[in-house]
């Protein structure tokens, strides 16, 4: 790979990282005007989602990624899963439609109601996005080519941050959903979810990509087999917690109307 065109795609990221760093409290301050003080909590949150999955490509932990495959898969494991978890914690939409002016908060409301919108943020979809394009990286010879064009390194990781946040949003009702699913239905399609990473992680470990030594692969493997445990755990506790908070309100309105 082109380390002069790597440097330009580290600086882009670095530079949007920054940007979403200093946009956010912007927003906060000027939201705060007109609705309830943003709780600073939530940008802590934001913010160490934006550095982590920005760190999977930029600085040392980027450039060391094209050699150790151990620290790609924590790259990995930083920019699909835990960034996505801790930035969707900070609920930047929501942040995003009370400071809009009314008029631009509806346009944004039909964007996010439209079909496409809606067919992608389902759990099944989104689990498809999510693992099926990870399964096309490591066993499709994808990973090998990626690291020979800047252009289809930075598409491919793209790909892999925005379903992440996007399967991660499609089962914890956090931050604007525009299409509510069961907690059984959510359940079901992240236990498959979680399922599939596992398997994929075992084939990795049975037969690392081209170019990657047994070793190196195995002990990739490893790390997104039990460091993908930590963030599943996470998000498993979250939904049943959701689950039972719910269940709670149900039960104390059915006894009102009882």
């Amino acid at each position: 790979m082109n380390m002069t065109h790597f440097l330009i795609l580290e600086i882009i990221v670095a530079a949007l990282a920054v940007a979403a760093l200093v946009l956010y409290p912007a927003a906060m301050y000027a939201s705060g005007k007109e609705h309830q003080k943003w709780k600073w909590s939530r940008y802590i949150l934001f913010a160490a989602g934006v550095i982590l999955s920005a760190a999977a490509l930029t600085g040392p932990l980027a450039r060391l990624s094209h050699m150790d495959f151990t620290v790609h898969m924590l790259g990995h494991l930083l920019l699909g899963m835990l960034g996505p978890l801790l930035i969707l914690h900070g609920k930047p939409m929501t942040l995003l439609m009370r400071t809009l002016k009314v008029a631009n908060a509806r346009k944004l409301s039909k964007i996010l109601n439209l079909k496409y919108v809606q067919f992608i943020s389902n759990p099944i979809v989104a689990s498809i996005l999510n693992i099926g394009g990870l399964f096309l990286i490591y066993k499709t010879g994808l990973f090998e080519i990626m690291h020979s064009s800047v252009l289809l390194f930075a598409l491919i990781h793209l790909h892999v941050f925005l379903a992440g946040y996007l399967f991660t949003m499609s089962i914890i009702y956090i931050d604007i959903v525009t299409h509510r699913y069961t907690f059984l239905y959510r359940a079901a399609v992240l236990i498959a979810a979680l399922g599939f990473h596992k398997i994929l992680s075992k084939m990795i470990y049975a037969s690392p990509p081209a170019g990657i030594a047994r070793e190196d692969g195995e002990a990739g493997a490893m790390l997104m087999y039990y460091g993908g445990d930590i963030v599943d755990l996470a998000l498993i506790i979250i939904l049943c917690w959701q689950w039972y908070k719910a269940a709670g309100r149900e039960h104390t309105r059915s006894l009102k109307f009882s």
